[in-house]
């Protein structure tokens, strides 16, 4: 339920109770008062299912002087007889439209706080990157306030609010740019020369890289879209969803300039992009699922227009990503799944030879910088089973050669480096 307290002129009271009524509204009531420059008027209270907020809006929109406070929390109403309590204190219906959209019009505060905070989360998530932590990124998630610009371009987009979307996409590059400002000036003071070990991890990008905007997009929609009580995840843990698509690309972007590591830079741009395009496409999809249309009460900016261009600008720069990601001869953007994948059949070409036991596998692309090649680093460790007759030095160049052979097979576009270690165990007494 909802808490709204209106001021009318007087005389109009009994048309907003009559509306409210007809929304179902409960325990309300109508107090004759004047306002502070001695006006009569009706203040009336009203308690409101959360889906009935834009409806009875809607109604009253046309009254005269129309004043509304509206309380954003929950409220719960209890009424006689005291045997329906259980079930008038259940109200687990979605916010409506009109709620939505000035709930993410609150989330636009001051540029000098915004700025503190992407500020901090650049220190943190270099931090994070430099030192090789990964609890200092998931701290940097919490704290990156990318998630409220991103959601308010998907409700911009929604609506068809060009001057929303305006502004939401100015702070989210704004955040942005003081994030990767932020990490870039830290590697260049402590003078920052390699890649470490997380960067190389985070720069690697899966196939599947394209999943977690979409998911973040539609929870961080679902979140703003749901009743407090009908939610079973905190706004802080769909804001985190959000951050976490978009605040480590961001600080590898400007560790990655600096350091000279293009390819980072590269990635990390790429990933920037692909999490705007796929949460704003997920989370005006949610949006206009839960009703939040061009039009209604008390904002009538939105333009049918504007949400199919840039509905249209989405899903265009979606396909463009998505083309680089698959389309290019280069394996730069499908790494992470490369090796993955190029590790299956090492340990299947391993298994398969009767005169090796394998003990361990390591399989990933390395920072090697050697022109004209994407370098895919192959370390084994095996065993000569009893009674194999192949000598050390035999069985490591048979391993190799099969183990090259398998992965130039499946046209990884890779070059295979494979380093061969035949263990023995001690001789038994």
């Amino acid at each position: 339920m909802r808490l709204l307290i209106l001021q009318v002129p007087r005389g109009e009271g009994d048309r907003v109770i009559k509306a409210a009524q007809s929304h179902r509204g409960t325990n309300s009531s109508l107090v004759h008062s004047s306002d502070i420059d001695g006006n009569a008027i009706d203040q009336i209270i009203i308690h409101l299912p959360n889906a009935q907020v834009g409806p009875f809006m809607a109604d009253v929109e046309q009254v005269p002087d129309l004043r509304v406070a509206l309380l954003p929390s929950g409220i719960v109403t209890l009424q006689p007889p005291p045997s329906e309590i259980a079930g008038q204190a259940v109200d687990v219906t979605p916010r409506s439209a009109f709620e939505v959209f000035v709930s993410g019009l609150q989330s636009i505060g001051s540029w000098k706080g915004f700025l503190s905070y992407a500020a901090i989360a650049g220190v943190v998530v270099w931090l994070g990157l430099y030192t090789n932590t990964i609890y200092l990124l998931v701290a940097a998630m919490l704290i990156a306030p990318f998630a409220g610009p991103a959601m308010n371009a998907a409700l911009a987009t929604a609506r068809g609010d060009f001057d929303l979307l305006w502004h939401s996409l100015l702070r989210y590059f704004a955040a942005l740019g003081v994030t990767i400002a932020i990490a870039a000036l830290l590697s260049f003071l402590f003078r920052q020369e390699v890649a470490t070990q997380l960067m190389g991890e985070t720069a690697n990008i899966s196939t599947t890289a394209l999943l977690l905007p979409l998911a973040a997009g539609a929870a961080g929609a679902l979140n703003l879209s749901q009743s407090e009580r009908s939610s079973l995840v905190t706004g802080a843990a769909a804001g985190m969803l959000v951050a976490a698509s978009l605040a480590p690309p961001a600080g590898l972007t400007g560790m990655g300039m600096v350091i000279g590591e293009w390819d980072m830079v590269v990635s990390g741009v790429f990933l920037l992009g692909l999490q705007l395009v796929g949460i704003n496409l997920t989370g005006a999809a949610v949006f206009r699922f839960f009703g939040v249309q061009a039009e209604g009460p008390r904002f009538s900016r939105g333009r049918p227009a504007i949400t199919w261009l840039s509905s249209g600008v989405a899903v265009a720069g979606l396909a463009i990503l998505m083309l680089v990601q698959f389309g290019t001869a280069s394996p730069q953007f499908e790494r992470s799944t490369l090796a993955q994948r190029a590790r299956a059949e090492v340990l299947s070409t391993v298994n398969a030879n009767p005169n090796a036991e394998l003990v361990d596998a390591d399989v990933r692309f390395t920072r090697a910088d050697i022109p004209g090649q994407d370098t895919l680093l192959v370390v084994l460790y095996i065993q000569r089973p009893e009674g194999t007759e192949l000598s050390d030095q035999e069985l490591r160049q048979t391993i190799i050669g099969q183990v090259q052979k398998a992965i130039e097979q499946q046209n990884f576009n890779v070059t295979p480096l494979v380093a061969v270690t035949v263990l023995n165990p001690p001789d038994n007494p």
